[in-house]
C-alpha cells in the first residue's frame, strides 16, 4: 500500500495554526522553510501545489500583544490584518531562496458560493499554476464574520481542493491523524491508517478543537475530507513536524490517516453539474452544435447558439436545448445572457471586436459540461 500523494499530479497543502505559529509563540520561522523546501521538491518531482494556511490570526495575537484568542470580531479582525502582513512576509522570503514565485489569495466561503466570483477564482488559481507561482491562500478574516466565529481552514482546503479540481488534500496537524477514540482519554485507541473518506463511522471517532489557537479539530479535518472526495479529491491528515512529511508522502510512504474518495474526479464533477444545480435559462443549440457536444464531446461555441432563454450571469449554470425543446446538456456559462444574445451565431474570433474583451473562447467547456 502506497500513499495516494505519490500519483497524485495537483495537490493542496493545508498547514495549521499551531504549527506555523510555533504553538502562538510568532511565526515558526524554521518550520515554514522546511516546508518550504519540501515543496519546491514536489515541484521538482513535476506536482503543482497550492498551499492553504492559517496563522494570520495568531501571528496579529503575537503582534499586538494578545494572551489568548480574543473573542470580539472587530479584535479578531485586526489581529488578521497585521497578522497577515508577516505571513505573507516569511511565506515570500522562505521559498524565494528556492527560485521560487509566491502570490496570496484571500477567499471568504462567499467568493465560492457565488458563480461568478467562484470562476474568477478558479481561472486566476489556475494561471498561477502555469505561470509556476506557488499561491498561499488564506481565509480573508479581515473583512468576514460567521468564517472567524464557525469556519476553518480546512473547510477551505477542501473547498479549493474541489476549485482546481486537486487530485489530493494534505492536512497538515499538531496530530498524527485520526484514532477510532481520543487516545489522550482511551489509551486502547486504535490509529486509523485508512478509511472511505466520508464514513460516518469517521465523524463519530473525531473529537473537538486540539488547541486553543486554531479554530479546527479532528472533526472538521474529516469534514474537509468528505468534502473534497465530493469532487474526486483524496485526503492525507498528517502531523506537521513529521519529518520531511510531504516528501516521503509523494515518494509514496504511508504517513498518517489516508481517506479515499470514492468518485472518479470527473464524474464527481459532471454529477455535482446534474443533480444538485438549478438552471438559471437556456441555450438554443442548432443541428451542428448538438452533434458536436452530444457526439464528438466538443465545447460549446457562441456560433452553435441560436437562441437564449431566461437572465443569467456569468458562471450560472444553463440548460442546453435542441431546436424542438429537448434537453441536451448542462453546464456553466462563461458569458451572460445579454452577452450570449450579443456573440450568438458569431465565431469565437469576434468576440472581443463586439464585447470589447473576451474572457473565454467557449460559452461551455466541455469540462464544465455534462449531457443529459
Amino acid at each position: 500500500m502506497s500513499s495516494v500523494i505519490q500519483s497524485a499530479q495537483r495537490v493542496i497543502v493545508k498547514v495549521g495554526s499551531s504549527l506555523v505559529t510555533n504553538e502562538g509563540r510568532g511565526l515558526d520561522h524554521a518550520a515554514i522553510a522546511k516546508w518550504a523546501d519540501q515543496i519546491a521538491q514536489l515541484r521538482q518531482m513535476g506536482k503543482q501545489v497550492v498551499l492553504v494556511s492559517s496563522g494570520a490570526i495568531a501571528e496579529g495575537m503575537q503582534r499586538l500583544g494578545f494572551e489568548k484568542r480574543p473573542t470580539g470580531i472587530h479584535e479578531l479582525q485586526a489581529c488578521a490584518a497585521v497578522g497577515q502582513m508577516g505571513l505573507a512576509q516569511i511565506y515570500e522570503t522562505s521559498f524565494r531562496s528556492h527560485g521560487l514565485r509566491t502570490a496570496q489569495v484571500l477567499l471568504t466561503h462567499a467568493d465560492l458560493a457565488d458563480r461568478e466570483r467562484y470562476l474568477n477564482a478558479r481561472s486566476t488559481l489556475f494561471t498561477l499554476l502555469d505561470l509556476g507561482v506557488i499561491t498561499v491562500i488564506n481565509e480573508n478574516d479581515t473583512v468576514v464574520t460567521d468564517e472567524i466565529k464557525f469556519g476553518d481552514n480546512d473547510t477551505l482546503g477542501a473547498l479549493v481542493a474541489n476549485l482546481i479540481e486537486a487530485d489530493a488534500l494534505i492536512i497538515l496537524t499538531d496530530q498524527k491523524g485520526l484514532y477510532t477514540a481520543d487516545p489522550r482519554k482511551q489509551p486502547d485507541a486504535e490509529f486509523v491508517n485508512e478509511a472511505t473518506a466520508g464514513d460516518p463511522k469517521l465523524e463519530t471517532m473525531a473529537g473537538g478543537a486540539g488547541t486553543g489557537i486554531g479554530s479546527g479539530g479532528m472533526l472538521t479535518k474529516i469534514l474537509a475530507a468528505r468534502r473534497a472526495a465530493s469532487s474526486g479529491a483524496h485526503t492525507v491528515i498528517a502531523w506537521g513536524r513529521e519529518d520531511n512529511v510531504l516528501v516521503r508522502l509523494a515518494q509514496g510512504e504511508m504517513i498518517g490517516t489516508q481517506l479515499i474518495a470514492t468518485t472518479a474526479r470527473l464524474t464527481a464533477r459532471k454529477q455535482w453539474m446534474a443533480d444538485h444545480l438549478k438552471t438559471a435559462g437556456q441555450l438554443v443549440l442548432d443541428v451542428g452544435a448538438v452533434q458536436k457536444i452530444a457526439r464528438e464531446g466538443k465545447s460549446l461555441l457562441p456560433i452553435g447558439v441560436v437562441g437564449v432563454a431566461g437572465e443569467f450571469g456569468r458562471g450560472d449554470v444553463v440548460t442546453c436545448v435542441d431546436g424542438e425543446g429537448r434537453a441536451i446538456a448542462r453546464g456553466i456559462c462563461n458569458y451572460s445572457s445579454a452577452e450570449v444574445r450579443r456573440i450568438l451565431r458569431k465565431p469565437s474570433s469576434e468576440i472581443a471586436a463586439i464585447l470589447g474583451y473576451v474572457d473565454e473562447d467557449e460559452l461551455i467547456h466541455r469540462d464544465n459540461l455534462v449531457l443529459l
